[in-house]
């Protein structure tokens, strides 16, 4: 890194950047990539998205000198539909607050929170080959009742309230829990399909049943339906449009607490618990749903 990419990264006095080769247009990119995870779980203290990780860079991002726009480089298969909402509201919040377009650019998958993420800009450009959309809601756990029978282990739970212990993984599912869950879900689902329309708005070019029925699609197809708005790369579009500016990655910097979280899970990596891989096992089936 030269003294012109550090001098453009700094908050440094107007009289201070004059004398300094900084440039004087700059576009940030922030890559938003990985699981959505709810915030203080392990999957978010190893890699996952949350706001609390991407709350240094956006801020970072927004806060350069000499800013055309924000990029943002998505590649996620989504996850906790909280942290989706938050991420999404701290972004429009940053573009509105600097006054600066925000393109979102989906590489590999841009589904369900991921997809989420990408309605945040102003902009959706997609690689023809891109998976986008999924714009529904999912729930999956494990039954793990019969295991613990298989090996003589009693599940002892007590509770106050009915249904404190709904949908819990070692005892026998229940119809009424279902029928709770999925009223949860389909509130969930109403308040992700608002969000795409308030975003994308006359855009969309097909009928609610298609685009809202948590299909997904190649980058071609997304076009198509008013997903997204165009077909391209990162750095051919940035470079097209912005000629003179210079493409300037903005990560997140490792904490303490960060880096003693990393650590934790490196420690206990050589012999995993339960919960450990199971949590694991979810990560990859969100991959897995989409052929990654």
């Amino acid at each position: 890194m030269n003294v012109a990419d550090i001098a453009g990264r700094l908050p440094l006095p107007e009289d201070v950047r004059r004398r300094l080769p900084v440039p004087t247009e700059q576009v940030a990119v922030v890559r938003l990539e990985g699981v959505i995870t709810p915030s203080g779980s392990p999957a978010a203290r190893r890699a996952g998205i949350t706001l609390e990780a991407l709350e240094s860079p956006l801020t970072k991002a927004f806060g350069l000198p000499g800013l055309k726009a924000v990029a943002l480089s998505i590649s996620s298969p989504g996850g906790a539909p909280t942290q989706s909402a938050l991420v999404a509201d701290r972004i429009r919040g940053l573009a509105a607050e600097h006054e600066v377009p925000v393109i979102a650019f989906c590489e590999d998958v841009a589904a369900s929170g991921g997809y989420w993420l990408a309605c945040a800009a102003d902009e959706i450009i997609a690689h023809p080959t891109s998976l986008v959309g999924s714009i529904g809601v999912v729930s999956g756990g494990f039954g793990l009742h019969e295991v613990i029978e298989r090996h003589g282990i009693e599940r002892r739970l007590h509770t106050a309230g009915e249904n404190k212990a709904r949908l819990d993984p070692f005892q026998p599912e229940r119809e009424e829990d279902v029928a709770w869950l999925r009223g949860e879900l389909e509130e969930l689902h109403t308040l992700f399909t608002a969000w795409v329309r308030e975003r994308r708005g006359d855009r969309l070019s097909t009928d609610d049943a298609t685009v809202f029925s948590g299909e997904v699609w190649t980058g071609g197809r997304a076009k198509e339906l008013g997903l997204i708005d165009g077909l391209g790369t990162l750095r051919g579009v940035l470079g097209a449009r912005y000629p003179d500016a210079k493409i300037t990655p903005v990560g997140a910097g490792r904490s303490i607490l960060r880096l003693a979280g990393l650590l934790g899970a490196s420690a206990s990596a050589a012999q995993p618990s339960i919960p450990a891989m199971l949590r694991e096992l979810e990560d990859r089936a969100a991959w897995a749903r989409f052929g990654l």
